[in-house]
């Protein structure tokens, strides 16, 4: 980011007009209906690159606005009296942008960062393989140096978009005679249309095809897609991963909101339930969850706009988050019973309810799971000892690890 994205304050004069100026941009191209719609997203953040409104606070020179967090601030605070427009972007965006900014040479982020603001590319994380998922350092997709380039064999799986992706940020291991956490590089990863690349979609129960399985053979990627140091890539990958839960811990950070508590209420009153005082102290709950998660997303992002990079307390409001979504989803089906995850498809009015539903079950999963964010808190929030880790110091190509156990 630039050296103006600082908590240098701007005047009430400045803060009114750049607030009426966001605020007239999402009049006009904020439009119901397109949280999950990638195509209208891209459309929306191009529209709000030409207004010079995108990347706020990146260097002009790589894209972005070249303004301050606080102009940020302010955009997300009158965001949140609009439809969401952008949420098919939160990897692109919330994960694979700032490991850009963070980790990219400067001729990486000439190259990339200016068509990633614009959305006029799309980009994914590949992290997860089928024998490395919690524990992520486990991978065996492997990276190889021939001359000018690397080649990169294996799998990744539940890679978000990955079929609308034109770049990938990928994790491989480099040197398999180090520890597993040690000899791990990060690369930027062409998609489309790519040689050597096999995309596979995975259908899901809600109908939708978010996911993916990625195959790689004798992918050739150039030299300077190396992204970072040399087997650095685990530091990177927890960056990423931080980048990650802050993303999805504070999305609509830039007030306190309750969305959940909104698509309750709405249940509720189609149902013929609103005056039950039983669920309306239900559906209070999620007020009152919504509202605490909501606060400490703001205090995370008040953190990085003091330059704080994310660190461990992203995992507080991923972990809340879940817990939110699980409390949620026993609180629709306990209004809506069978309705809460099935309709009828020429009602052009539902479809809400069930599909936040059904899609509840992935929030503990996303971003790490709940285990994971759990370890992450009592041992780096805490400060509780950590488990006894029997691989420590011992080179990859020794263990028996996912699935290379016999």
């Amino acid at each position: 980011m630039t050296d103006t994205a600082t908590p240098t304050a701007l005047t009430p004069d400045e803060a009114d007009a750049f607030r009426e100026r966001c605020r007239a941009f999402l009049t006009e191209h904020a439009q119901p209906g397109a949280r999950r719609n990638l195509a209208a997203a891209r459309e929306f953040q191009a529209a709000l690159a030409d207004a010079g409104l995108a990347g706020l606070a990146f260097d002009a020179e790589y894209g972005g606005a070249g303004l301050t967090l606080e102009h940020e601030r302010i955009y997300r605070q009158v965001s949140q009296e609009f439809p969401q427009m952008t949420g098919e972007l939160v990897i692109s965006h919330g994960m694979c942008l700032p490991v850009l900014n963070e980790f990219g040479t400067d001729e990486q982020k000439r190259t990339y960062m200016p068509d990633n603001i614009a959305a006029r590319t799309v980009w994914c994380q590949m992290f997860s393989e089928p024998g490395a998922g919690s524990d992520v350092a486990s991978l065996q997709t492997k990276a190889e140096r021939d001359g000018d380039e690397w080649i990169i064999n294996g799998q990744k799986v539940w890679t978000t978009l990955a079929h609308e992706s034109d770049y990938g940020v990928l994790i491989a291991r480099t040197d398999p005679e180090q520890p597993k956490h040690a000899g791990i590089s990060m690369f930027i990863v062409p998609l489309k249309d790519t040689p050597g690349v096999e995309i596979r979609p995975i259908h899901q129960i809600d109908g939708g095809k978010h996911f993916n399985e990625v195959f790689f053979t004798d992918l050739r990627v150039p030299a300077d897609n190396l992204l970072g140091e040399y087997n650095n890539g685990w530091r990177q990958a927890t960056a990423m991963l931080m980048y990650e839960r802050v993303a999805i811990g504070s999305m609509g950070a830039g007030s306190i909101s309750q969305p959940n508590f909104d698509v309750l209420v709405a249940a509720a009153k189609r149902a013929g339930r609103i005056d039950d005082p039983v669920v309306r102290d239900q559906i209070m709950q999620i007020y009152a969850m919504e509202t605490t998660k909501s606060l400490v997303a703001m205090r995370t992002r008040a953190e990085m706009k003091a330059g704080k990079a994310p660190g461990p307390g992203g995992s507080l409001g991923k972990l809340f988050g879940s817990v939110i979504q699980w409390r949620f989803r026993e609180i629709a089906m306990e209004i809506a019973g069978t309705g809460s995850q099935a309709w009828d498809p020429a009602d052009d009015k539902a479809g809400e309810l069930q599909s936040a539903v059904v899609g509840s079950f992935s929030a503990s999963i996303a971003g790490g799971t709940d285990e994971i964010q759990r370890n992450i808190i009592g041992d780096r929030v805490l400060g509780l000892p950590r488990d006894i880790s029997v691989d420590s110091g011992v080179p990859f190509n020794e263990l028996k690890v996912g699935t290379t156990r016999s």
